[in-house]
This record gives C-alpha cells, structure tokens and sequence, in this order.
C-alpha cells in the first residue's frame, strides 16, 4: 500500500511539473522579451491564397507574410515565419511554439475563448461583383437580372436574404462553376468573396469587374495568447499606426488589388 501511494505522488510530482512547465513555455511575453530573444516569432498559413502562400523558393510570401514582415520591422527585430495549418494553429500559439499568429484567423466568439484577438488587420468580404459598366449599385438593382453563387455558400445565403423575388439566383455546384458562369456571360453578376473576386480580376482584366456591394464581412485578427496584455497593447498600436501611414493599405493593394475594407479601417485600437 505504502509503494502504490508513494508511487501515485511521484506520478502526480510528475503530472504537476509538466504542467508548469507548459506555463513557463506559454509565458505572457512583452515586446521586451521577443526583443531579448532576438527575433519575433509567427505562425502562419501557407495555403491560403493570396493571405497566406509560398515564393519560387519556397518561402512563405502573401499579405499575411507582408503583415508578419513589417510587424518585426516596427519592432526592431528578424522575423521567424513559422508554417502553420487550419487545425494546429491555435494549439502552436498557446504552446508557445510561436509568439503570435497572423494566420487569416477570423474573430469568433468561439475562438475569443482561447487566444486574445487584435484590431481587426484585414477581413474576408462576401459581396456583388459584377462588370463596371453595370448600373448595379445596391441589391434592389437586381431585380430582372440572373446572379450566379455557389450552391449553399455564404454568397447564396447572404444574397438570398436581399436579392428581389424578381432576381434569377442560379446555384451552381461550386466557385469554379460560378465564376466560369459570369466569364461567359451566362449571368449578369456573382455572389463571391473578395479574394475570389481578385482572382477574376486576374483571369479577366479587360472585363473590369468590381465588387458593386459587401453582403457580410468577416474581420481577422492578429491573435496572442490570453493575458499578453502589454503585447497586446503595442500590436494594436502597431496596426493603428499602419492603418493611418497607408502601410496595411498598400499591402492590401498589393495582395487583393483594392484599398482596405471599411470592417478594418473602422475599428479603433
């Protein structure tokens, strides 16, 4: 009895020292500490296009990379780019495998529960894209006209809520569909995502498409591990600083070939 007792308050010494350990690795770090470590270390998506890919050289590059790049500059230090995936993300930050993550993490109640979110750094747009020269400008001026969306996305739903019941909403099996819809002339406009629309614009840029009206917005944010607040306070800083000296702008331009969303630049640090 005496050696199985022992034996359980050696395992639970055991259980209780990894447990601190865990802690002391997941610490809440200070813009003073990253600088002590030397560099500042991010986790982020590579496959998520154009947020989050990799270079001819199979480094990662996008405007999350543009991001994570010029938050080391502010800060004074290198910066580490850590790959992360949808799934393992989360669990890398509050690990403290990496200090934050600029990731394309959407802010969710859900998620606001394990990880502390910045001011929104960017935002996922659902809306209307249609040719220029269409006269489209709000949903009631879909009324006699044929819009393509992916069956059962986002789009469908959101556009379903506000088309007219005179606006011909055709559903198709997915983007790709869709898209290849709008290209031919098949529909008048279509219910996509910002970044999908930039793609279009890529693919056909003498039909001079553009987005007419946003749907539903969903910010992302630069996300830390709870209780980071003084770093915390420094990356908010960074992103109102970057938002007004046009920085965050001209990456955006660069990534989705259009000034920041309203979602973004609306908020305040």
């Amino acid at each position: 009895m005496a050696f199985t007792v022992t034996r359980r308050l050696v395992v639970a010494g055991a259980l209780l020292s990894a447990a601190v350990g865990l802690t002391a690795t997941a610490h809440a770090q200070s813009v003073e500490e990253i600088k002590g470590k030397g560099k500042l270390t991010i986790g982020m998506l590579v496959d998520f296009p154009p947020f989050g890919i990799t270079d001819s050289a199979g480094k990662p590059d996008g405007y999350d990379a543009d991001v994570a790049k010029l938050m080391a500059k502010h800060m004074g230090v290198p910066v580490d780019i850590v790959p992360v995936t949808g799934p393992n993300r989360i669990p890398y930050l509050l690990t403290g495998k990496v200090d934050v993550l600029v990731a394309s993490l959407g802010v969710t109640p859900e998620r606001a529960k394990q990880v502390a979110f910045s001011e929104p750094y960017a935002a996922i747009e659902i809306g209307l894209l249609a040719p220029q020269k269409s006269a489209v400008k709000k949903p009631e001026d879909l009324s006699g006209k044929s819009v393509g969306v992916a069956r059962a996305s986002t789009q469908d739903q959101s556009l379903s809520a506000v088309a007219p019941k005179d606006a011909r909403i055709m559903r198709f099996d997915d983007d790709a569909s869709a898209v290849q819809a709008l290209l031919s002339g098949q529909v008048d406009a279509l219910g996509v995502s910002n970044v999908v629309a930039q793609q279009i614009k890529t693919m056909a840029p003498q039909a001079n498409y553009e987005m007419k009206f946003v749907l539903k917005s969903q910010v992302q944010g630069i996300a830390l591990r709870q209780g980071q607040d003084k770093l915390m306070g420094w990356v908010n800083g960074f992103l109102d600083t970057v938002k007004k000296n046009g920085e965050l702008n001209a990456i955006h331009q660069k990534w989705l070939g259009t000034d920041l969303p309203a979602a973004v630049t609306a908020s305040k640090s």
